[in-house]
């Protein structure tokens, strides 16, 4: 079971989000927070696998929140559930150390999938954010995957997750996790699978065999 802290100041979303995730057996909802200062305190206290964070919020904010976590080692995913997807809450957020950023609009099954990603520390990004940041790459002119960032797309499409790939390259999770939005932004891809669909289509990464 993936146990859950839901973060936003609106009791409705969070009621919602409450709702929607006790109606499925794999999650339990632990917590509710209505702003960043309560969402550290009740992360610190319950250790959730994932908190799903707003980012707007009176008092401390998403950003602010999700970089205390990180500095205080809170071990939690934090996956960004917001209305904005500008580059000015995006890239902020992501190296703040937000695990994804998902939009409101997210059909309830996205959401559950993109859950369940974060709880095994995968990457996940709505599709109109990873536009933004292949734009942002590409901006200064992005050229092809780093050699890199080709070898943890190639242990991705051989099933390692996160930590595999780190302990594999002798990398943190951290620095896998940036090479995997990178990878999602020049190849113009929301997740891990889609990223291997699309390197393959490119030539980039062939059939073993």
């Amino acid at each position: 079971m993936i146990t859950l802290l839901v973060v936003d100041d609106h009791p409705v979303v969070r009621n919602g989000l409450s709702g929607m995730f006790a109606s499925d057996p794999d999650f339990e909802v632990v917590g509710e927070a209505g702003d960043g200062d309560e969402a550290v305190r009740l992360a610190r206290a319950l250790r959730p696998d994932v908190i799903l964070m707003d980012l707007r919020m009176p008092g401390t904010d998403g950003v602010t929140a999700i970089a205390s976590l990180s500095r205080l080692g809170v071990e939690s995913r934090v996956l960004v559930l917001t209305t904005y997807d500008t580059d000015s809450y995006v890239v902020p957020a992501i190296e703040a150390g937000a695990t994804g950023y998902l939009l409101k609009d997210a059909p309830r099954d996205e959401l559950l999938r993109a859950v369940r990603a974060a709880a095994r520390g995968e990457s996940v990004l709505a599709p109109a954010v990873a536009g933004r940041l292949m734009n942002r790459v590409r901006a200064p002119g992005a050229g092809p995957l780093s050699q890199r960032e080709l070898q943890v797309l190639e242990l991705v499409a051989a099933g390692k997750n996160n930590r595999e790939a780190a302990a594999t390259l002798f990398i943190s999770e951290a620095t896998v996790k940036t090479h995997l939005l990178n990878i999602y932004a020049k190849l113009g891809v929301g997740d891990r699978a889609a990223a291997v669909a699309e390197a393959f289509h490119r030539g980039l990464l062939t059939p073993k065999g």
